[in-house]
């Protein structure tokens, strides 16, 4: 079997694996959060599966392009051709929440707060890496604000400096909508001690505090 140096691939130059090893390794390393180590041990992991195991795992990711779509109305994920976040009764409630990813949506629905329609943004304004407001489509936002009579905007954005930018944006580009706009209140977690707490996340709790 043909070998290749693990420095090719910017891997320790004293050890050789197998071309395809390494190149499953590489292929591995592009997941977030996985670094050369973890590549290595998932690879090797890999190879005690049964063939019929890896054949059916390349297919579903092969697959997915085509088994996973964004919502033509929302942005959200379809599936099987239906998006379970435009359905009539959530169009009803009138509130729209303003999210930038699709998993964003699975996150709050699943705390049961928000009843209402989804719109994934895709982008956020981040002019370091080119990303301006050409990238956020205000105009379709504005059009299913007034197709569903939309009372009430929920901004939920990251607390970054690319998130607090696009809320600025967003809350200016719909100030002349008929519906109430409103953000994610972020601030202290739940069961956390002060001195713990960064300065940031406690600036916030305090320029977001509310009556008691």
């Amino acid at each position: 079997m043909a070998t290749a140096t693990k420095h090719c691939w910017g891997l320790k130059a004293s050890m050789k694996y197998p071309s395809h090893l390494i190149k499953l390794i590489e292929t591995l390393k592009k997941l977030p959060g996985v670094g050369s180590k973890s590549a290595e041990r998932f690879a090797f992991h890999l190879l005690e599966w049964e063939p019929g195991q890896l054949e059916e795992m390349g297919s579903i990711i092969a697959s997915t392009p085509h088994k996973l779509c964004s919502c033509k109305t929302c942005g959200c994920l379809e599936d099987a051709g239906m998006c379970i976040f435009c359905t009539p009764k959530r169009t009803l409630h009138g509130t729209l929440c303003i999210i930038s990813s699709p998993k964003d949506a699975f996150a709050i629905d699943a705390t049961g707060e928000f009843q209402g329609c989804f719109h994934v943004l895709g982008s956020l304004l981040s002019p370091m890496s080119g990303k301006g407001a050409d990238k956020i489509d205000v105009h379709k936002l504005i059009q299913r604000i007034e197709i569903h009579r939309i009372t009430e905007i929920v901004i939920a954005l990251d607390s970054t400096l690319e998130g607090d930018a696009t809320a600025l944006y967003l809350k200016s580009a719909l100030a002349n909508t008929n519906a109430t706009i409103s953000r994610l209140a972020f601030g202290l977690p739940m069961g956390s001690a002060l001195e713990y707490v960064d300065g940031g996340t406690l600036a916030k709790a305090f320029s977001g505090r509310s009556p008691y």
